[in-house]
């Protein structure tokens, strides 16, 4: 912050990030961060350098327009601020939350972590998609990615994304899915490939009271009550036989499998797609909800009874 307008090579000379720079890599820095400023609501004024002289412009930003008042925490505020920057493993959201709670410590902020010391959770996020996920949701930019469900073909699928969340002890990131026009969860572990931004920050607005757990309790199905019984060739059907509750030989080729479900549209799509190798023997809603996928897979008519991402 300045009273004064500083020129642009002024600024690059003051910021070790610009002055390591190329010329045209400072150019896209300088804008990008002026953008990022504006968007926090922080103006960046332009002006001359001399008024008697026509010279190039000179940038400022106002004191008493960006100074924060003094900041005035309890004992225990403070100690959640701090707990918060030893929550996250992930390198990237760790460095991030350092750097906050040294702040707050050059402000005279006294972060006592010690106060919520048992209640000390760990998160990670190994996902390759994470990083640029997270970014898109705090700015708020479309992004385009391959994603695979279990024994699918991958899909180009293009969202807006609302929020990230923490479901199950998996990362999920849930928004306007624009292919459906309705919102939807992905699973980032089945981001496949570089996930791509698709326009400028601020692209789109998150509707008003939007809630990450409200959104998955919404599209995720509820916990496996009823039971079907499969009949599954012998060595296939692997990731129904890990749900499996019980399986018996019943020749030397085949097995009956017992497992347990809570959306029949979603266990018949797994089944189908094994083909002849896992057949629904029961119940008969199961077994028509496969028999149904079949006919459409033949028909070219995929999509009866789609459960969420």
């Amino acid at each position: 912050m300045s009273r004064q307008y500083l020129t642009k090579d002024q600024i690059r000379e003051s910021i070790a990030d610009y002055r390591d720079s190329t010329p045209q890599a400072f150019d896209r820095k300088f804008e990008r961060d002026k953008e990022e400023l504006r968007e926090l609501g922080i103006n960046v004024e332009m002006g001359s350098i001399d008024k008697y002289f026509n010279d190039e412009p000179g940038y400022r930003i106002r004191r008493d327009e960006a100074e924060l008042p003094d900041l005035e925490l309890t004992r225990e505020e403070a100690a959640v601020i701090g707990l918060a920057t030893q929550v996250w493993e992930h390198a990237g959201l760790a460095s991030e939350s350092t750097t906050a709670l040294v702040k707050l410590k050059a402000i005279g902020v006294d972060v006592d972590t010690s106060v919520l010391r048992m209640a000390e959770p760990k998160l990670s996020a190994d996902e390759p998609s994470f990083d640029v996920m997270w970014d898109a949701v705090t700015r708020r930019i479309p992004v385009t990615f391959a994603y695979a469900r279990p024994n699918q073909e991958p899909m180009q699928r293009h969202l807006e994304p609302w929020g990230i969340i923490s479901w199950h002890d998996r990362w999920y990131v849930g928004g306007l899915d624009l292919d459906r026009g309705e919102p939807r969860i992905f699973r980032l572990s089945r981001v496949i490939g570089d996930v791509e931004t698709q326009g400028p920050a601020g692209s789109y607005d998150i509707p008003e009271g939007t809630d990450m757990k409200d959104l998955a309790r919404a599209l995720f199905p509820p916990d496996p009550v009823e039971a079907a019984v499969l009949r599954m060739r012998k060595g296939r059907g692997q990731s129904l036989r890990r749900l499996a509750e019980k399986v018996t030989p019943i020749d030397e080729d085949h097995d009956e499998v017992e497992v347990r479900y809570s959306s029949r549209w979603e266990l018949a799509a797994e089944v189908a797609s094994y083909g002849p190798d896992v057949v629904a023997l029961s119940p008969p809603e199961v077994r028509e909800a496969v028999v149904q996928r079949l006919r459409a897979a033949v028909s070219g008519t995929l999509g009866l009874g789609e459960g969420s991402a």
